[in-house]
């Protein structure tokens, strides 16, 4: 997997890379702006700053191995990564994490229902997993089935290098409603074909507003947003405690009359 990871780190830095990251940057500062707690998790591709927008006190970047040289003089971690863990067995207490982000980690991972599993293990009751994917059910899924048609019959380089499966955005969901996750809101992005040069790209420009507009499912990229549900769970706010009763003291009433009250049986 650490071959994959740089592959793709090393694309991100091409037109069509910057191209998505800057998509994927603008769709991450939206939606974890409004995410609040005090734990957050990134799990891979620290190129993409995915939590600068949010305002938890406690934010960590996790890689799952040494991705590449970090001086001449010796190995190290890339820029940006605090964390080396497994992502199928993160470090962290049941029920600990307020959001964790999933930047395409699902794709380049061996066991990608193992880390989801383990994201639901660790977030919190209501807490929020965002994952960014690549969908098949695009211009960039098209060309990827091609690819492995040329790469067949022996020629043809990869646009997506280290991505081998990408996971449909239904597909996403199912697994997502296995695990007591509920999509609270799914966004698409990145219309413009498969090109690999700037001048191209910009051709195509028109394509994101029109795709956005009329085609919005079929988008290179999508970013959904899940949250934990816990059943018979109930979140109790900030006005938990009952208010207090006075106790009902005997209170003396004083007659108006100068007349005695007799309680003897009339005749």
């Amino acid at each position: 997997m650490s071959g994959e990871i740089i592959g793709l780190q090393d694309w991100f830095k091409t037109p069509p890379g910057r191209y998505l990251l800057d998509w994927e940057c603008q769709q991450l500062d939206s939606v974890v702006a409004d995410v609040f707690g005090y734990h957050a998790l990134q799990l891979g591709l620290p190129d993409l700053p995915g939590l600068r927008n949010n305002r938890m006190p406690h934010r960590w970047v996790a890689g799952d191995r040494f991705p590449r040289p970090a001086t001449e003089g010796g190995p190290g971690m890339t820029p940006g990564v605090v964390l080396l863990t497994d992502f199928g067995a993160l470090p962290f207490a049941e029920g600990s994490l307020d959001l964790v982000l999933l930047p395409h980690s699902l794709e380049l991972g061996a066991d990608p229902h193992g880390t989801l599993r383990e994201v639901e293990r660790v977030l919190v009751p209501e807490g929020r997993v965002v994952i960014c994917g690549f969908n098949p059910a695009s211009l960039w899924g098209f060309s990827r089935r091609r690819e492995r048609i040329y790469k067949r019959m022996g020629f043809g380089e990869a646009y997506l290098p280290g991505v081998e499966d990408m996971i449909g955005y239904w597909r996403l969901r199912d697994w997502l409603r296995l695990l007591s996750f509920e999509v609270e809101s799914s966004q698409f992005g990145c219309y413009r074909p498969s090109v690999a040069s700037e001048n191209w790209l910009r051709r195509f420009e028109w394509m994101d507003q029109a795709g956005a507009r009329w085609w919005p499912i079929f988008g290179a990229v999508y970013c959904v947003v899940a949250v934990k549900r816990v059943r018979g769970m109930r979140l109790l706010g900030t006005n938990w405690k009952p208010a207090k009763v006075g106790a009902n003291a005997p209170v003396p009433v004083a007659n108006r009359g100068s007349h005695s009250v007799h309680s003897g049986p009339r005749s």
